[in-house]
């Protein structure tokens, strides 16, 4: 459990946080909310113990570890994907070391009875025990399992972390973190970069993890499936519900609704007073009371109402002129970058009005799809565009073809024809851009201004289809439903590519799933293609369960099997070693006793005495035969050995 205690953090002389308390129980699930800006993932970095606080103090339990995952961090490069993975394991991995240097030394020393050596043997097998504890034996198997969840392929464990993109190498990190199980985990938006099938394998894997999670994230359905508690921060204050996002947001509407109507009767409260106050100040005979009131309202603790933020992107897409019935046709369109094939033999249509989702795998030609139907790269196969077919094109990169060097006004303003020219600005306005903002330079705006930026210069052409690649990237939960419903309003042709399931929820009425270089077609919203792909995938889910449950066990009986051979063998070189040191005594003493009777034989004396003893004669050469039988049984032992 971790305590924190009225914990103050300041920036320029304004309180961020001030005061704020509470506990992180076993096995929470906390999503962490609030407006932008208002201190979540500062929160993140106090608790991962990144950043100070000013005042107050947070109490974590001895050996408690916390693994936490940064929006933006700094990369290791120069190792392979599973290599780089395996760093997870930094103790198991100092232990194993130590394994191999004690084993070397073993096979090198020969004071076998030594106590040193004998304890040698203890420690190793100490380690070997805790290795085994600590999954050692199975730790490249976890690799394995949970690098694939995270959506990367077998033969990609062998590349170099430098052929990834920044996405690509946040899973790595991510994975790294799953694999050390820390008590507490702190995600600051883990579904960045992550495919719906990548997202609904990390929230199996979370709703089963055995530790504590507090995530950011503005993936609705992964917070609502995910957490039971809800910490949002307003006006420097944690406010601590017992539920998911969906009811959190109940509970807050109704919080505020309290908060302003108390609000209201206070006012109403020292509005009351203040005229008590300025009517009986100035007598004498009622000075003494309005002083008392005076005091009274002094000492009053206002009552605050939470901020909102309602900052969001507020648009509509023009109605556009109607296209032909059939907008695309592809018959056995095919794209290949060099050697390797992208999408193979594709044959589709889209009618005038579909609102299609493309999902699936990425890597898989979602976006290389998008671009040819977009018209901006070439292809194989063939592929027709239909009448009177307006196609307005927004990437993942799109903010990358803005001009670095205009002003967010100068922008808009170079493509605005028409009466929409006087209108500019109320455009800007509606996608947040107002006052000194609009004067700002292109190069110098965030991620998520120049992303805004670009989804409203596609607002001033009239198009009629919509190519929109990942839109909700950098846009929050309300900004992302504003958008969505803009969508749904629009009369024309829409594809979207997205990973955001809630997104998704109802927006489409057909999805293309891109796998294996083709597509597959599902009818309805992204709930349908989560059910069939369920449904689909339970005989082969099923199937993988069971494989990897044989090779888990057969892996398990092999490390105990070796564990066991391991044992054995100490058992067995501990005997021979004993055995080697019995024949050594008896050589020594069959030697004594033969030099004894060579000093008599060399005493004229005592031979003349050995001659008349025939028993002398017969236990020299019986003594000589012991030794010889002994010193070949001491030979095999060492070969042995």
């Amino acid at each position: 459990m971790i305590s924190v205690n009225n914990i103050t953090v300041s920036f320029g002389g304004v309180n961020l946080f001030e005061n704020v308390s509470f506990l992180i129980n076993p096995k929470d699930r906390i999503g962490l909310t609030g407006r932008n800006g208002a201190g979540k993932s500062t929160l993140l970095k106090i608790l991962a113990k990144n950043q100070s606080v000013d005042e107050g103090q947070i109490a974590t339990p001895n050996g408690f570890s916390i693994g936490y995952l940064p929006q933006e961090m700094k990369h290791q490069l120069g190792k392979t994907v599973f290599n780089e993975t395996a760093e997870a394991f930094t103790e198991l991995n100092k232990i194993q070391e130590e394994i191999k240097v004690i084993e070397k030394e073993l096979t090198t020393r020969t004071d076998y009875e030594s106590e040193a050596y004998h304890n040698l043997i203890n420690e190793l097998t100490e380690k070997n025990d805790y290795f085994q504890h600590k999954g050692g034996y199975t730790k490249e198997a976890e690799i394995e399992q949970i690098l694939l969840g995270l959506g990367f392929e077998r033969n990609d464990f062998n590349r170099l972390t430098n052929e990834f993109s920044g996405g690509w190498r946040m899973r790595i990190e991510l994975a790294k973190i799953l694999l050390q199980k820390p008590d507490l985990l702190l995600l600051d938006e883990p579904t960045n970069h992550l495919d719906i099938e990548s997202i609904q394998w990390l929230e199996d894997f979370l709703i089963s993890y055995p530790g504590s999670i507090m995530l950011v994230s503005h993936d609705r359905t992964f917070l609502d499936n995910l957490t039971n508690r809800t910490i949002e921060i307003s006006l420097g204050k944690a406010f601590d519900y017992k539920a998911n996002y969906s009811k959190y947001l109940e509970l807050r509407a109704e919080r505020k609704e309290q908060q302003e109507n108390a609000a209201k009767n206070q006012e109403k409260y020292i509005e009351q007073t203040q005229q008590l106050i300025d009517k009986y100040r100035y007598k004498a005979s009622k000075a003494a009371f309005a002083q008392g009131l005076i005091k009274k309202l002094e000492r009053l603790d206002r009552i605050e109402v939470d901020e909102t933020d309602t900052n969001s992107i507020r648009f509509k897409f023009q109605s556009p002129q109607s296209s032909g019935k059939v907008v695309y046709t592809a018959e056995n369109l095919s794209k290949a970058y060099g050697e390797k094939l992208i999408l193979d033999n594709l044959n589709f249509t889209i009618e005038r009005g579909e609102k299609i989702a493309f999902v699936g795998r990425n890597g898989e030609g979602k976006s290389t799809l998008s671009k040819i139907l977009a018209e901006l790269l070439d292809f194989t196969g063939q592929f027709t565009k239909g009448h009177n077919v307006y196609t307005g094109y927004y990437a993942q990169n799109q903010s990358d073809e803005l001009d670095p060097d205009l002003t967010v006004f100068e922008t808009i303003d170079h493509v605005a024809t028409g009466e929409i020219r006087k209108q500019v600005r109320s455009l800007l306005g509606s996608f947040l851009f107002s006052g000194e903002t609009v004067d700002k330079k292109v190069k110098v705006l965030s991620g998520g201004e120049k992303g805004r930026l670009a989804m409203c210069k596609l607002l001033l052409q009239p198009y009629n289809l919509l190519i929109l690649d990942e839109p909700t990237n950098h846009l929050d939960i309300r900004s992302k439903e504003i958008l969505k419903n803009a969508i749904i309003d629009f009369e024309g042709t829409v594809i979207v590519v997205s990973h955001d399931r809630d997104f998704l929820n109802g927006l489409t009425n057909k999805v293309y799933e891109f796998r294996n270089k083709g597509i597959k077609e599902i009818i309805g919203d992204i709930n349908e293609y989560l059910s069939y792909r369920k449904i689909s995938n339970l005989n082969e889910l099923e199937l993988k369960q069971k494989a990897n449950h044989q090779n888990q066990e057969l892996k398990a009986n092999e490390n105990k099997q070796n564990y066991q051979e391991k044992k054995e063998q100490e058992k067995e070189i501990r005997k021979i070693q004993n055995q080697i040191k019995k024949a050594e005594d008896e050589i020594g003493r069959l030697e004594r006793l033969i030099s004894e009777m060579d000093e008599q034989l060399m005493d004229p004396d005592k031979y003349k005495a050995a001659l008349n003893d025939k028993e002398f004669f017969n236990k020299y050469e019986d003594l000589k035969k012991q030794l010889k039988v002994e010193n070949e049984n001491w030979e095999k032992l060492v070969e042995q050995l």
